[in-house]
């Protein structure tokens, strides 16, 4: 998630390329290729994994810890030459001044798909029937009732210092729940330990990509698109009162990289062009980082010697 920890493996290569691809050059290949690594574990997955690419072709490859917010002068200096899960609902202003200026490189899609929204547990869709539609919370809000809520049902919102995203849609939506704020992620993910040990009701504001989603069968409510007109735009929503009556809007994540990463290692930059992830098969990764504990180099080294056909063909491509 992007204002915690966040979340990666690579798709089924089937269809990846629309036509073959000419191997290209490797380039300097005596000197490291510097891979931004930031704070979060998925994206400490997402990146191994692409090193581990990069050395598989040739290169030598430095892990360099930068600042997510502040790393991208660095990049476009340079000293930094590409960060391979970055979240656009989070970048500084600064980095599309340097884009549109030609010091920083768009990458294209990760293929991740991230997500923000309403979860709940499968178990309520016997309780709330016509679930994950949202217009089933308007006759189901008092199966998710608890004492502090009555007669509204409950849901858990993001942490306060997170804003109010869960209570504006719920008013947006004339909604009959009351929004509780959690205290961190740590206190979301207990709130869906303890629904799944009694199998209790629960709705909570949750993205993806979060180990969370898998380890308690977590699913979203199927909210009104998500539009830009939706927040700009009265009329847009369901609700003609009021903007913001809808989902979230989506978050692309991509990767960026310095400008001369393709001139002087071009097989890497196509190479890292061509990498896509999945969240079905990260959040696996992810929980075996943090809640087995395991170090994340050793799931990452565990997983490709086991998936090589993953990300072999990309590999391959690129320099045969």
């Amino acid at each position: 998630m992007m204002k915690t920890a966040k979340a990666t493996v690579l798709v089924a290569m089937a269809g990846l390329f629309a036509t073959p691809l000419a191997a290209a050059e490797l380039g300097a290949v005596d000197e490291p290729i510097k891979l931004a690594v930031n704070e979060w574990t998925g994206q400490h997955i997402t990146t191994l994994i692409a090193g581990h690419m990069l050395k598989e072709a040739g290169y030598k490859v430095e892990y360099i810890t930068a600042g997510y917010q502040n790393m991208w002068p660095a990049m476009a200096e340079g000293d930094l030459d590409a960060a391979v899960e970055v979240w656009e609902s989070n970048v500084p202003q600064g980095y599309y001044q340097l884009r549109d200026g030609g010091r920083l490189e768009d990458l294209g899609a990760l293929g991740l798909d991230a997500r923000e929204g309403f979860v709940y547990p499968a178990y309520m869709e016997e309780q709330c029937p016509g679930l994950p539609d949202w217009q089933a919370l308007a006759a189901c809000a008092a199966n998710f009732a608890t004492v502090e809520t009555l007669p509204q049902g409950r849901l858990v919102d993001y942490p306060g210092e997170w804003g109010t995203p869960g209570a504006d849609r719920m008013a947006a939506l004339n909604l009959p729940f009351k929004a509780i704020p959690a205290g961190s992620e740590g206190a979301l993910v207990a709130e869906f330990k303890a629904a799944q040990s009694q199998k209790t009701p629960l709705l909570a504001v949750f993205w993806q990509p979060h180990w969370a989603i898998t380890a308690f069968d977590l699913k979203f409510t199927k909210l009104p698109e998500g539009t830009e007109a939706c927040y700009a735009d009265a009329s847009a929503g369901p609700n003609p009162d009021v903007t913001g009556d809808c989902d979230f809007l989506p978050t692309r994540v991509f990767k960026a990289a310095w400008p001369g990463l393709k001139e002087k290692w071009p097989a890497a930059h196509e190479i890292l062009t061509n990498l896509q992830l999945s969240v079905e098969q990260q959040q696996p990764l992810m929980g075996a980082v943090d809640v087995d504990g395991r170090p994340a180099e050793q799931v990452v080294a565990e997983w490709v010697a086991a998936n090589e056909s993953a990300w072999r063909p990309i590999v391959d491509a690129a320099i045969r």
